[in-house]
């Protein structure tokens, strides 16, 4: 054996590699250089077969010893992986090799390459992320604990089939805003996890919508409403949209930027208070998901501002497919003529449809506003308002 003199030592004690000494023997090895050597003292006497397949196992080479019982040598080798150090701060590509490890954490190499489609950060980032991940986080609401479900009184029927019918096309709706974020999730580099944090919130508020709007629905004793084929293709254009920023665009921008519209009206004309607040805590989260659209429309266009007649492109393409729907479903319509006027009495329905003519004014007046802000012009912003479609969404 030459004359060498080990640089570090390893106490395991009465340590069997199994029983933690494997640990111990990691930490002591892990700051030596290859060909440096490793004294080991330890009372077990399983270390005598388990230290040298542990060293073939990890690279090194156990050395035999006549020093002494309970005492072992190794020398480092140099098997330790490579390790990747990505950005410690937010990168612009994200790369496939830095796989699921949370941002600023270290990476062994030669692990498998994630397929994440979406790695750049100009394609899914937004401004003001923090604060709506704050906000998501802090106004969630439950529907047992903050709805009063025992305080629902009983309505006319003509209302409460308006009531049921409204919610039956709430929740079609809630569904395909549920789908699209849910879509993108698993597209996108957990690099950007303060996106995913984002759209999940964004996933999960949908999700409790359709239940709480179903549910609402249920609860008179009439039953869901009917289904058109008007709003069924309408949406279907919707959840066929494959490219993240356009699919923001249309829906949380066009799609749910008119529904906080649509919700703020029905929580006026609600007939009851249960109905009221299930509008108000929906727009509550809704506004939210507005708020991220936009940001992340100005975060691209700010930096992609070419992209803006593709996107108006995207509103006018859908305008085509839908081209067969010559407005609102008429059930849709119906409902909100009786809640908006109270009743079913030509006096009733003359100022309700006064009312949801002034929600369709109401609608393409915020339509515009929120795409001028983005920097179309104003003439650019009334005309794609105008091609949106009918059915709100």
């Amino acid at each position: 054996m030459p004359n060498r003199i080990p640089k570090a030592q390893a106490d395991l004690g009465d340590l069997a590699l199994h029983e933690g000494g494997a640990m111990l023997l990691r930490r002591a090895i892990a700051p030596l250089r290859e060909g440096d050597l490793l004294e080991i003292c330890g009372g077990s006497s399983e270390l005598v077969e388990q230290l040298p397949a542990w060293c073939r196992q990890q690279g090194h080479r156990y050395l035999p010893l006549n020093k002494g019982a309970g005492f072992h040598w190794i020398e480092r080798g140099a098997s330790d992986p490579p390790l990747i150090r990505p950005a410690q701060e937010l990168a612009e590509t994200a790369e496939p090799a830095w796989g699921l490890a949370p941002r600023g954490a270290t990476v062994e190499a030669g692990g498998p390459a994630f397929s994440f489609p979406l790695r750049r950060k100009r394609e899914v980032w937004a401004e003001e992320l923090d604060a709506i991940r704050q906000q998501a986080a802090n106004n969630q609401w439950s529907l047992i604990r903050d709805i009063s479900w025992n305080a629902l009184p009983r309505l006319a029927p003509e209302l409460e089939i308006a009531v049921s019918q409204a919610m039956t096309f709430l929740t079609e709706n809630e569904f395909a805003a549920l789908y699209i974020p849910a879509r993108f999730l698993a597209r996108i580099h957990p690099h950007y996890r303060e996106v995913l944090e984002v759209l999940a919130f964004q996933v999960t508020d949908e999700a409790r919508h359709a239940e709480a709007f179903t549910r609402r629905a249920e609860a008179g004793g009439t039953g869901l409403g009917t289904t058109a084929n008007s709003g069924q293709l309408s949406l279907h254009t919707l959840l066929e949209e494959s490219e993240f920023t356009t699919a923001v665009f249309l829906l949380c921008v066009m799609g749910e930027g008119t529904f906080l519209t649509l919700l703020q009206f029905l929580e006026e004309n609600a007939p009851d208070p249960v109905t009221a607040a299930l509008m108000r805590y929906a727009h509550r989260d809704e506004a939210r998901h507005v708020a991220f659209g936009v940001s992340h429309l100005r975060y691209v266009l700010q930096r992609e501002p070419e992209r803006r007649p593709a996107l108006a492109a995207a509103v006018e393409r859908r305008s085509r497919l839908l081209a067969s729907i010559s407005g609102l479903s008429p059930y849709v319509h119906d409902a909100l003529v009786i809640l908006a006027g109270g009743g079913l009495s030509p006096e009733q329905v003359r100022e309700g449809a006064r009312r949801v003519a002034v929600l369709h004014r109401e609608m393409d007046r915020a339509r515009s506003e929120r795409l001028q802000a983005l920097g179309f012009s104003a003439e650019e912003a009334v005309r794609l308002s105008a091609h949106h479609t009918k059915n709100f969404m």
